[in-house]
């Protein structure tokens, strides 16, 4: 999946101790939302989304500790 932003793939983070997360456009939200929804994956988002530098907003969708980062990766990439 493109982020409608950047124009570069989504991609599941791994970074930082809080476990895998995804940053998405506010405007694609609902799309990865669904994706997640249809496979299962447990997730939660958070409360507010982010404007930097005049850029469209952003949020985080963190994923489940225990989910499978590549296997995420591979979800995204399979949607234009």
């Amino acid at each position: 999946m493109i982020d409608t932003t950047t124009q570069k793939p989504l991609c599941v983070s791994t970074d930082g101790g809080a476990g895998p997360y995804i940053v998405v456009p506010v405007a694609q939200l609902d799309q990865v939302r669904t994706l997640l929804d249809v496979n299962k994956v447990s997730y939660w988002v958070d409360e507010e989304a982010l404007s930097l530098d005049g850029k469209p907003e952003i949020i985080v969708i963190n994923l489940a500790r225990r989910s499978d980062p590549a296997m995420l990766q591979r979800l995204l990439d399979r949607i234009p």
